[in-house]
C-alpha cells in the first residue's frame, strides 16, 4: 500500500525525520498560507530529491511543479480543468475528489491519481464515507485511489487495505 504524506502547511516540518522514520512514496508540498511558497517549495522538492522513491508534488500550482521538477501537482477538485495541460508537461495527477462521478471524471480526463475522502471522521470535512464506500468506488473506478481523510492509525490502514485501494494519504498520521 502506498503512503501519501500531505504537509500540513509552513516549512518548520522536520522532512527528512519524517521520511527516514515512515518513508512515503509521496509527499504534497501544501502551504496555504505562506509569502516564500515558490523558495519554500523549491527547497522541499530538493530534500525529496535525495530520498530514492519519494516522489514531490506541488499543491495547485501546475506552473511552479513544472519548474521546480516536481514528480507531479496535486489539484484541487475545483481544477479539473488543469489535468490535461498538467499532463502535457509531463506530470503525474493527482485529483482531490469527494464522489464517485468525480473520480470517473478525473480518470476521464487522464489524472493519475485521485485522492478520495472523508473515509474516517477528520474535522471540519463533513460526514466520513467508511470503508464500505471506499471499496465501491474502487471496484467502479480503473485510476489509483488514496483514501484520504481521518486516517491516525495502523488498524484504519488495515481496514483501508482491506479494500484494494492504492493508498493512504494523510497529515496527522506521518506526526504520530
Amino acid at each position: 500500500m502506498k503512503k501519501y504524506f500531505i504537509t500540513p502547511g509552513g516549512f518548520d516540518i522536520d522532512f527528512e525525520s519524517i521520511i527516514s522514520k515512515h518513508y512515503p512514496d509521496f509527499i504534497l508540498y501544501r502551504d496555504k498560507s505562506s509569502d516564500n511558497y515558490d523558495t519554500n517549495a523549491q527547497r522541499f522538492v530538493e530534500i525529496c530529491a535525495k530520498y530514492s522513491g519519494v516522489e514531490s508534488f506541488i499543491h495547485q500550482d501546475v506552473d511552479l511543479a513544472y519548474k521546480l521538477k516536481a514528480k507531479g501537482v496535486h489539484l484541487s477538485s475545483l481544477q479539473f480543468q488543469h489535468i490535461e495541460y498538467a499532463k502535457s508537461l509531463g506530470l503525474d495527477v493527482i485529483v482531490s475528489t469527494h464522489t464517485l462521478d468525480e473520480v470517473i471524471e478525473a480518470q476521464k480526463k487522464g489524472a493519475d491519481y485521485v485522492t478520495y475522502s472523508p473515509i474516517f471522521y477528520s474535522p471540519g470535512k463533513g460526514n466520513p464515507k467508511g470503508t464500505e464506500d471506499l471499496k465501491s468506488v474502487v471496484d467502479k473506478s480503473d485510476i489509483n485511489i488514496f483514501a484520504l481523510g481521518g486516517i491516525i492509525s495502523k488498524k484504519q490502514i488495515q481496514e483501508i487495505e482491506n479494500t484494494d485501494c492504492y493508498g493512504f494519504a494523510s497529515i496527522r498520521y506521518f506526526y504520530l
